[in-house]
């Protein structure tokens, strides 16, 4: 490997054993990786050889990206308030209830609606399907969307299996169109700068990385159901969580949840409301996820996260607000309230990417990797 290679720009499969190695710049996977340490410089040596990649079909740069919902609920709601900003994206809007898209067309100034999933899907009006509708019926649309022709963008949770993502590559090879998955925290500003702050070396060898993701939230909807649902909290949303703490620049080698309470008067393991994970780095240091929907949080979800170095520590607001590091220098940052959530930085580059016919930053493989990550953690709340 290149010791001139930013490592902030390679990221590894998680979960063992190794399947994945992803450089999101020069965009090559390989089917296995060997490591050997010599004077403490890591080599690395291919067993495979490197993956074609895939070249997909494009949208010109000139024409507007015609964009179907699927699903008129609260994600629907929150992309549309962003996708507001793309003067080059034109909105369409589809559900069973014909009053429902309607009125969603209307409310956020589409350009048109659907009274049916199938019509929006068939229809050569439309160039991409963003699939917000409860997860349980994800992978069939999905599917569809990618057999007529679609790119397709999918709301996380994305899938109930990890294997479903290969059933999704399969459809790809064939039609040649784009599959995404709407992860925003991975294009969050504050991600990007603990990844330079931790690269830096400000606070020396790291020991513990401890993350606040407590609030309360009520549900009261399908996230109740676990058919509809697949999951509980973790899978419902700390997935985005998930995302974040395997993006850190760092390996997880290994992960377990605890979930707090008893048999007795829990619900089911997969239908949690509060969980907390634990995860080993191969770098050495030991992270804490705890998340929960319970939890009473000051303004409702305002939290300080923390990661411990041998030299200080860098203590970070949870959504994004300001990072304070003490350490062999010193920091106060605002890290990018513009966009602190990340949608805008998602959009861009997932719109590049249909334009240019090539995977986004956020590719298939990450997505995968963070439902096995948390496939993994039930697991060991099955196995206790």
């Amino acid at each position: 490997m290149d010791k001139k290679q930013n490592s902030t720009d390679v990221f590894y499969a998680q979960i063992l054993p190794v399947r994945y190695f992803f450089d999101a710049r020069k965009r090559l996977a390989i089917n296995e990786i060997l490591y050997f340490r010599k004077l403490n410089i890591a080599v690395t040596i291919t067993l495979a050889l490197k993956i074609k990649r895939m070249k997909f079909k494009t949208i010109e740069a000139n024409q507007a990206i015609r964009l179907a919902f699927l699903g008129c609920g609260f994600a629907t709601h929150l992309h549309s308030k962003t996708l507001r900003n793309f003067k080059n994206v034109q909105r369409f809007y589809a559900s069973r209830s014909p009053e429902k898209a309607k009125a969603y067309c209307e409310k956020y100034g589409g350009t048109g609606h659907f009274d049916s999933y199938s019509k929006a899907i068939s229809s050569p009006e439309i160039d991409v399907i963003f699939i917000a509708t409860p997860p349980d019926s994800h992978l069939e649309l999905a599917l569809q969307s990618l057999r007529a022709g679609k790119h397709l963008l999918i709301e996380k949770p994305p899938f109930f299996q990890s294997s479903d993502f290969d059933l999704i590559r399969l459809e790809q090879k064939k039609t040649k169109v784009q599959a995404m998955v709407a992860e925003n925290y991975f294009y969050k500003p504050l991600l990007k700068r603990l990844r330079e702050f931790i690269q830096s070396d400000l606070i020396g060898d790291l020991r513990f990385l401890y993350f606040n993701a407590t609030k309360t939230q009520t549900t009261g909807d399908w996230r109740d159901e676990n058919a509809k649902a697949g999951g509980g909290a973790l899978f419902e949303g700390g997935i985005h969580w998930v995302n974040f703490i395997s993006n850190l620049g760092l390996n997880i080698e290994s992960v377990k949840g605890f979930q707090p309470g008893t048999e007795s008067t829990e619900k089911l393991p997969r239908m949690e409301r509060s969980i907390q994970l634990v995860a080993k780095y191969k770098e050495g240091p030991i992270g804490t996820l705890l998340y929960s929907w319970e939890v009473n949080a000051l303004f409702k979800g305002l939290r300080l996260s923390k990661i411990y170095g041998t030299q200080g520590s860098i203590t970070f607001e949870s959504n994004g607000l300001h990072i304070f590091v003490r350490g062999k220098k010193w920091r106060f940052i605002f890290p990018g309230l513009s966009d602190i959530a990340g949608y805008k930085g998602m959009f861009h580059d997932f719109f590049s990417a249909l334009q240019k016919g090539e995977e986004p930053a956020f590719t298939l493989d990450l997505a995968q990797r963070d439902l096995e990550v948390i496939e993994s953690v039930y697991a060991s709340l099955n196995n206790g």
